[in-house]
């Protein structure tokens, strides 16, 4: 999951969704030199970062600050505000990988049900998040984004909550960071993670859009609602439990 630092450019050439799809079906998954970049390269790392979902690592000042409700946590209620945080640029990264191919993309997909966010708020405020992308039972982490103390460790714990409780079975953080690696992140060869892949998709039908329900990990299961993948994502808050409890599922099933 790559932390990521401008609009973009309606001339640039189309990024065909459904290839998209079908390149992170295989390991594949694409990237541009810079925000203003024409166009975009694909990347297949030697070394795979993942953060298992039973591994993931809740230090007690996470703990604390997730069962304090320090910040709201949202899902689906703001992704083009998400993707375009992520790509905004910042002080430790002047530049970013999220060119306009990249998120039209992604907001077509978001509309489709594959692409999902996690938002946190401090009030009113956008403060953090992270986006990716859905496909059987894994998790593509795209990119996350933080604004304000432990904000992208904060929609970290509430995604690995939300795939848990999904029955996903994957979390696909691309490259390891400092910040992944304290939160439980580790790297395997490539071989060991397309097997992971290839189990965590397997009974999907036809990766371009047609997609078998029951191979499926349901995003909206922590809400208590189970809206087909294949539907428009709500526009509105659903309404998931409290920090505190989320902390609990974090910490029994660790």
């Amino acid at each position: 999951m790559r932390e990521a630092d401008g609009a973009p450019d309606a001339g640039l050439a189309r990024l065909d969704p459904n290839m998209v799809l079908g390149a992170y079906a295989v390991g594949v998954f694409p990237m541009a030199d810079a925000r203003d970049a024409d166009s975009v390269y694909w990347v297949e790392p030697k070394e795979r970062a993942i953060l298992p979902l039973d591994g993931f690592h809740l230090s007690r000042s996470l703990r604390k600050t997730l069962a304090q409700d320090r910040y709201r946590v949202t899902a689906d209620a703001a992704f083009e505000r998400i993707i375009r945080l992520c790509a905004e640029s910042a002080s430790d990264r002047p530049d970013t990988w999220i060119n306009g191919q990249i998120e039209t993309a992604f907001i077509e997909l978001h509309r489709r049900g594959f692409a999902h966010s996690i938002e946190v708020w401090d009030g009113d405020a956008l403060v953090g998040g992270l986006y990716g992308l859905a496909l059987g039972r894994a998790f593509f982490g795209e990119s996350m984004v933080s604004r304000a103390r432990d904000a992208s460790k904060v929609a970290i714990a509430w995604l690995v909550a939300r795939l848990r409780v999904g029955e996903f079975t994957l979390l696909d953080c691309q490259f390891m960071t400092d910040h992944l690696a304290s939160l439980g992140a580790v790297e395997i060869p490539r071989d060991r993670y397309i097997a992971l892949l290839s189990a965590a998709i397997a009974g999907v039908v036809g990766v371009s859009g047609s997609v078998s329900l029951d191979s499926v990990g349901d995003f909206f299961a922590l809400d208590g609602a189970a809206p087909s993948p294949l539907a428009p994502p709500p526009l509105t808050e659903l309404g998931p439990p409290s920090g505190k409890v989320i902390a609990q599922l974090l910490t029994q099933t660790s």
